[in-house]
């Protein structure tokens, strides 16, 4: 494995097992004995990825990571966080601080060798993933409708990657994106409108990427900290769909699908019409696929519970404009097809 990996750990037993585990492995490994030896090491050189112990002095690992941040180049290395704790408390920080995992100590070779390959992997995707569809967009522009078809192509499998990530919701993003069109074409938008609305459905979750699979697909209820890690994905979604600058459109599905119209939803807790058109008739659409595919503690729901669901979140979740043409959708949908099949 050609991989570059930096170590940032205090204790030298520590450096010293790491760098024989993974030098074995055929992988580059630069060892530094602090925090404030970390930054200043990445003013220089930008490695596959970063080891971090949290507990260090004068700069403890979250402190490091915060200064990693301010290097615009190295902000994007994907960061590993090297621990003995053993509480959600620690986690969840680091989740939010923006490190990608955690492995306990003492090291399991094995294991560490995985995390940091699949850790590896998965940001090389997304960077690969967030520069094809970058530059697909571009093409469609000057290219018209050969380039048209071949970006949807690109956002339906990026579409579909994100789907992979969750178990329980295979084809969540294209049924939304579905969904999302057909209210938009009610209300009155034009055939160009439908067509972006459709493509900011496709990628509205794509910030779920970057949650960790073990609480995606966590069978049941979600704890509350495992909630504050997943309720952090349209902001990472933000974070990737906004290097696609000639489609700005796409962030507000990403970032707002979650808002509620009464002002109780989050990141932002916008309200009424202050949040963006495209994220309230999302925002329906998600709501309606969720109730309508099976999860792993139920099935689909009833189409009249699901349609109850709707009305009691009309003018409170949801547009009251946008709720209305669901449920005109719905009463028109006899045999109940709208939903996962």
């Amino acid at each position: 494995m050609n991989y570059w990996i930096l170590v940032i750990d205090d204790d030298p037993a520590n450096l010293k097992m790491a760098n024989n585990i993974l030098s074995t492995e055929g992988m580059r490994v630069s060892c530094v004995k602090s925090g404030e030896a970390g930054v200043k090491f990445l003013q220089e050189n930008i490695p596959d990825l970063i080891l971090l112990d949290i507990h260090m002095p004068v700069m403890d690992g979250f402190e490091t990571l915060a200064a990693i941040h301010k290097n615009a180049e190295a902000s994007v290395v994907p960061v590993i966080f090297l621990t003995a704790d053993d509480d959600s408390d620690t986690e969840t920080r680091g989740l939010k601080a923006g490190a990608t995992d955690f492995i306990k100590k003492p090291f399991n070779p094995e294991v560490l060798l995985l995390r940091i390959k699949h850790t590896i992997e998965l940001r090389r995707l997304q960077a690969d993933l967030a520069s094809e569809v970058e530059q697909k967009t571009y093409e469609l522009i000057a290219q018209n409708t050969k380039l048209e078809k071949i970006s949807m192509q690109i956002c339906m499998a990026l579409s579909g990657a994100i789907d992979a990530k969750d178990k329980y919701t295979n084809g969540h993003s294209a049924r939304v994106a579905d969904y999302s069109r057909m209210i938009a074409a009610r209300a009155g938008f034009s055939k160009e409108e439908q067509d972006n609305i459709y493509m900011i459905g496709l990628l509205h979750d794509v910030g779920k990427i970057g949650i960790p699979d073990a609480i995606i697909n966590k069978p049941g209820k979600l704890d509350p900290d495992e909630m504050a890690v997943i309720m952090n994905h349209p902001i990472m979604g933000e974070n990737i769909l906004k290097l696609i600058e000639e489609f700005p459109l796409l962030v507000t599905g990403a970032r707002y699908h979650h808002e509620r119209y009464d002002g109780k939803g989050y990141p932002d807790g916008l309200s009424g019409e202050n949040i963006p058109i495209e994220a309230r008739i999302i925002a329906v659409a998600d709501a309606y696929d969720a109730m309508t595919s099976r999860r792993s503690y139920r099935d689909v729901l009833p189409q009249e519970v699901v349609r109850g669901e709707v009305e009691k979140g009309r003018g409170a979740q949801f547009d009251p404009v946008f709720a209305d043409i669901m449920l005109a959708m719905m009463d028109e949908d006899k045999d109940y097809h709208m939903r996962e099949k």
